[in-house]
């Protein structure tokens, strides 16, 4: 089902950090270049960088059965880390630069100097579905979810098995109080990635909550 990205006005306020916090790996937002493996896992599994486009989308196509058809959550993280790899990977040196600078801007809770170098990366390379997820998170942070939505829904016009993206949008909707979208987002991450951390609760308490409970 497509979910439609409403226009926001007259936001109230959310404290939204520690929620992403427990809801990791929310909206990649402030997923971190370097994805965090299962503790047995010595070496995160490295993507191929150099791999044209056209095999770079099939390696996504593959990696997505995967996840999906993972036997445990170990071997479901395992293959996530790969997935976050491929996306977090860009081709230009100056826009990895850009993007290290910003989250270490993001880290000195400097969100105007985040959101200047995200905003070059995207001038940069339009076509990097990571700025414009790390940018989300950055607006995000600063409770202005009218433009986090609108960075949101350019991740998933350009990769819609964003998960990271779909749990962030289920985030929002869940804050401003529409529960239906929040559901709707957070099923569909699911769909795609069925070991995502608290989602599954987060689904179950909105579907009570939303459909009430079987009879």
């Amino acid at each position: 089902m497509a979910l439609r990205f409403p226009r926001v006005r007259n936001i109230r306020p959310a404290i939204f950090l520690a929620a992403m916090l427990a809801a990791a790996p929310l909206a990649a937002l402030a997923q971190d270049s370097e994805v965090t493996p299962p503790k047995h896992q010595k070496k995160r599994p490295e993507a191929s960088a150099r791999l044209p486009k056209a095999d770079r989308t099939h390696g996504l196509d593959f990696l997505f059965g995967a996840l999906k058809a993972a036997p445990d959550e170990a071997s479901a993280k395992h293959v996530e880390a790969r997935i976050w790899a491929i996306w977090l990977h860009t081709p230009s040196d100056t826009a990895a630069l850009l993007m290290t600078r910003a989250k270490a801007a993001m880290d000195a809770q400097q969100m105007d100097v985040a959101l200047k170098l995200l905003d070059a990366v995207i001038k940069l390379r339009p076509d990097y579905v990571e700025a414009w997820n790390r940018r989300a998170t950055v607006y995000y942070l600063q409770k202005d979810y009218e433009h986090s939505l609108e960075d949101i829904e350019q991740v998933l016009v350009r990769e819609p098995r964003h998960f990271g993206a779909l749990t962030g949008l289920g985030m929002i909707m869940q804050d401003l109080g529409d529960d239906k979208r929040a559901l709707d987002a957070f099923r569909q991450a699911l769909a795609v990635n069925p070991y995502l951390d608290k989602v599954p609760e987060l689904v179950k308490t909105l579907a009570e909550k939303v459909e009430g409970r079987d009879i």
